[in-house]
């Protein structure tokens, strides 16, 4: 069977976790990162996954930073597609953690994450309980924004099957498969291929790796037909035995050169809604 011709590079920047003391090039203001995304969509990234910081590097759940941060991420980058986190890493309340979802300018977000299950990081928990996840769920729905599926093992995919059985969640179905987190699926074929036929159908799919692992999620991504998530969220280093420090560009540089030379095109954002089954979106 051939690869497709195509694969979605999905950027995330920024996350909740690096700091610039250990990742000097973590983009943190708008304008920042704005400028980031440009330079990772001129190397081939079609959407990205959009956390926001305070100016102190702080996470923040608020509707007004994140608004201030699509605004200007679409200034420069019109045509890609916006994804906003939900994480509930620092905090736990619905209305925070759905704050994102009601940025209401004309950059509004076409996708959102959201979390099928609870599981441990190295630096805490990440709580997300059946009520919240149907709480998101259904605020997404209210404004027409699609999920950005984030599991983290097979029990994460067979829930996200008992949500679809019940009507909470609908398609298009976009998965963000994680692996590499610390208890939870390690990087392997026999996961790799348990998560995917656990998915259901029709589905997108992108692998990611956390640190050292994003390299090899992603390779193994690209030679099963799927996709990538890359970034400075995830992973600091363009080598893990050196730990020289890295930006998001030179990331997707890289997995865009190994994809090329097994014959894969990184998609472009209309291209990338295409795939995902998004509604087509052309911003002025």
């Amino acid at each position: 069977m051939s690869l497709p011709d195509k694969f979605i590079v999905n950027l995330c920047p920024t996350g909740m976790v690096p700091r610039r003391a250990k990742v000097p090039n973590v983009p943190i203001t708008p304008a920042e990162i704005a400028k980031d995304v440009r330079r990772c969509y001129e190397a081939g990234a079609g959407m990205v996954h959009l956390h926001a910081r305070d100016d102190d590097e702080e996470p923040t759940w608020r509707a007004e930073r994140f608004t201030e941060i699509v605004d200007q991420v679409v200034s420069l980058t019109p045509d890609i597609v916006v994804v906003v986190t939900t994480s509930g890493r620092n905090w736990s309340e619905l209305e925070k953690r759905a704050a994102s979802l009601t940025v209401d300018s004309a950059a509004r977000p076409e996708m959102a994450s959201l979390t099928l299950g609870s599981m441990n990081f190295a630096s805490g928990p990440s709580v997300n309980s059946p009520e919240t996840i149907a709480g998101l769920a259904a605020a997404m729905q209210e404004r027409g924004i699609v999920p950005e599926l984030e599991i983290f093992d097979v029990g994460m995919a067979n829930y996200a099957n008992y949500l679809i059985s019940r009507g909470v969640l609908k398609p298009p179905y976009y998965f963000n498969i994680l692996f590499g987190s610390i208890g939870t699926a390690e990087v392997s074929a026999a996961n790799a291929a348990a998560m995917l036929a656990s998915l259901p159908q029709p589905s997108t799919w992108a692998f990611a790796g956390i640190g050292r692992f994003q390299l090899a999620a992603n390779t193994l991504a690209l030679s099963l037909g799927g996709h990538v998530r890359v970034g400075l969220e995830d992973n600091p280093y363009f080598d893990w035995s050196s730990k020289n420090a890295t930006t998001n560009a030179r990331l997707v540089e890289r997995i865009v050169r190994i994809a090329r030379e097994m014959g894969r095109e990184p998609a472009t954002p209309q291209e990338t809604r295409e795939i995902i089954g998004l509604r087509q979106m052309v911003r002025s």
